[in-house]
């Protein structure tokens, strides 16, 4: 009988992983089984992340067009509700770079929304 050798898929498998794990501390960057369950939780928590980003963003984002409104006398929630109530759709990154880039415009929509 003809000697078979295994193990390459196997070897390849956990070369990957590892190498996955490179830069992690103490022995889940070198062993197999515990580079495998940190890199578990770590994939996890990226996926998390990238969803908490998004509503963090949008916290800052809120925040930098209350803090301009106020300066022109109105609140945050009146001022969403005034752009709804006439129809302006523009989105809360527009809204605050407006606010923050070219406040000449963004004094303009408050106008707007306010007459």
């Amino acid at each position: 009988m003809v000697r078979v050798k295994r193990g390459k898929i196997a070897h390849k498998r956990r070369k990957r992983l590892l190498k996955e794990a490179k830069g992690f501390k103490w022995g889940r960057k070198s062993k197999y089984r515990l580079a495998k369950e940190a890199l578990f939780h770590a994939w996890s928590y990226a996926y998390r992340g990238r969803k908490e980003k998004k509503r963090n963003y949008r916290r800052v984002w809120q925040a930098e067009i209350n803090s301009a409104c106020r300066e022109f006398g109105l609140t945050y929630s009146k001022f969403i509700a005034g752009l709804k109530k006439n129809k302006i759709e523009l989105n809360r990154k527009i809204l605050a770079q407006l606010a923050i880039e070219k406040p000449e415009i963004f004094e303009k929509i408050i106008e707007k929304v306010k007459g």
